[in-house]
């Protein structure tokens, strides 16, 4: 069995790199497919575009999904997300720099599972990774729906 995907969708390559970074540190060794915008994570997850016969049933344990990206938004993918049979159980983590609290409600709104604003400090985003990513990946209970 392939490891389990995490699907990182964010557009700031610095931002990539200390996630992979963080996550590598804390041993969590997931296969991290990276979507660069809105479209992109879309695609990735319907086997569309640059993704096109992927196995769509191949969907990732979660998706750290950041809220300002170019083409398409976080809210508004994480809306499409919610509104497809296939990935509507996906756990969906917001992972950004917005500070704006309607950023947060409308994230609960549509079904975010999570809402976790990145701290600026690299050890404190070190360990924020560190706990997203030992719960998401291995405490957390995935429905079987989602299991390979």
């Amino acid at each position: 069995m392939e490891k389990e995907i995490i699907l990182l969708v964010e557009d700031n390559p610095d931002d990539v790199d200390l996630t992979l970074r963080a996550l590598k540190k804390n041993n969590i060794t997931n296969k991290v497919i990276v979507a660069k915008d809105g479209v992109e994570a879309l695609d990735y997850l319907h086997g569309t575009g640059m993704y096109d016969g992927r196995d769509v049933k191949d969907l990732p344990v979660v998706i750290l999904l950041d809220l300002k990206l170019p083409k398409i938004d976080g809210l508004e993918v994480l809306r499409r997300i919610r509104q497809d049979e296939l990935t509507r159980l996906i756990p969906v983590v917001i992972l950004t720099s917005s500070v704006e609290q309607k950023d947060v409600v409308e994230g609960y709104e549509l079904g975010a599972n999570s809402y976790i604003r990145k701290p600026v400090d690299f050890e404190q985003f070190v360990e924020a990774v560190k706990v997203l990513g030992l719960y998401w990946t291995l405490w957390n209970e995935t429905p079987s729906s989602l299991k390979r």
